[in-house]
């Protein structure tokens, strides 16, 4: 059996050199469905990476409280979620003082928030004739520090003196430090925030995750929450953030919830007027997006594995009949049907699984093509992904070279030797 299969296969690569324009022609369709395919895993694969690199970056015990779910939206928000109170610096008060499951706590306070995003527009820092727009500027707290993992590359946090004598002070992103002060030291240096000037006293490290950085601290401006509150005393949105003792983060988010619950009046049987999350779970679903995406992309690439099965198919009939013939002298010299049989399955397997490799090879220029492109987003071909490939388009050939190896070894050895 080892002796045959070895045999078949020579016999099947020497037919792919002979016939090499139509063997490729052939299974083009496999080409590109594997090529199409390995493409998309290989984006969804980086991005993913990217989206849970940044989200981790906060730290494993650390939960979102928000009015609203803190993950991620895929519709408009009802008219119940619209008519919520935003949330309030004494519910992050009550939280740190009767949740014993909690760490430390935070609070960043924004513009109020509407469907459509703040309701005030850009805000823009500047710096003598340099400006950033669409920056992420809030009022929050020191412990931010701690609850956020914001940690400053240079300088400092503020303090919580700085924050109750409501100092104008500022920590501000890698990318608006690069931005506005790309030759010289920016700690000691003023920046100007909607016509208020803070003084920078620190530069965070730049988050994890290139692709979605430029939404994260990059760009933001953190000032004290009560300076924030001076300057903007209509500000209302608060967005809370604890963490949880190692190995209590279950713990620390029904306290939470039971917490938030009596202090906004929920009754029992009512669903939360408020949202909390972590990063894991903000990363799950955003797996599960991805996932339906692949699937989605899978369906739609197997319409090419189709084309290429029924082109193979084709192409087996017709060598069934060029070499009818061969297939009576070989059972005439006692081959058995199974040996015909596996003739030209090795033939058809052979035949898609070269797509399949040539559909791996361009799948995997298009990833490097895509990191020297979009330097930001590290898009790779996993194992898993290229193993399946290769072994989905070898099962093409299996199915769809079935009916011709079948119909070649049903042929009367009498007959097709007299076949012209």
């Amino acid at each position: 059996m080892r002796i045959n299969i070895g045999e078949n296969g020579r016999m099947a690569i020497t037919t792919l050199r002979e016939n090499k324009m139509r063997s490729f022609l052939t299974v083009l369709g496999v080409v590109i469905g594997i090529t199409a395919l390995l493409s998309v895993v290989s984006i969804l694969v980086g991005v993913y990476s990217n989206v849970n690199d940044y989200l981790t970056d906060y730290g494993p015990e650390t939960l979102f409280i928000f009015r609203f779910d803190p993950g991620i939206h895929t519709g408009r928000l009802t008219p119940e979620e619209r008519a919520r109170k935003p949330l309030t610096m004494e519910d992050a008060e009550a939280i740190e003082q009767f949740c014993p499951a909690v760490r430390a706590v935070t609070v960043s306070l924004y513009p109020r928030f509407v469907e459509e995003g703040p309701s005030r527009g850009p805000v823009t820092a500047r710096y003598l004739s340099k400006e950033v727009s669409g920056i992420d500027y809030n009022g929050t707290l020191p412990a931010t520090e701690e609850v956020f993992n914001s940690r400053p590359r240079i300088g400092r946090f503020f303090s919580d003196a700085e924050n109750a004598h409501r100092a104008d002070v500022a920590v501000i992103g890698s990318d608006i430090a690069k931005t506005l002060y790309p030759d010289i030291e920016p700690l000691g240096k003023p920046i100007m925030i909607d016509g208020v000037t803070y003084e920078v006293i620190g530069v965070l490290e730049p988050r994890k995750g290139g692709f979605v950085k430029d939404q994260s601290a990059d760009k933001a401006v953190m000032v004290p929450y009560r300076s924030y509150h001076k300057h903007i005393p209509q500000d209302d949105e608060h967005f809370v953030g604890a963490t949880a003792y190692p190995g209590r983060m279950s713990e620390a988010e029904d306290q939470i919830r039971g917490v938030l619950r009596r202090r906004r009046n929920v009754p029992y049987s009512e669903p939360d007027n408020f949202g909390i999350s972590s990063a894991q779970q903000i990363a799950e679903e955003f797996r599960q997006i991805t996932s339906s995406v692949a699937l989605l992309i899978s369906v739609i690439s197997s319409i090419g594995l189709l084309v290429g099965g029924v082109g193979v198919m084709n192409i087996m009939l017709m060598s069934v009949t060029q070499r009818t013939r061969e297939i009576g002298v070989r059972k005439a010299l006692g081959a058995r049907r199974r040996d015909v049989i596996w003739q030209f399955l090795t033939e058809a397997i052979v035949l898609t699984g070269a797509g399949g490799v040539i559909g791996v090879l361009l799948g995997g220029g298009i990833s490097l093509l895509i990191n020297l492109l979009v330097p930001s987003l590290p898009s790779s071909i996993p194992l898993w992904a290229i193993v399946l490939a290769v072994g989905v388009s070898m099962s093409v050939g299996l199915f769809f070279g079935m009916y011709p190896a079948v119909k070649a070894a049903r042929l009367d050895p009498v007959e097709a030797l007299r076949y012209e």
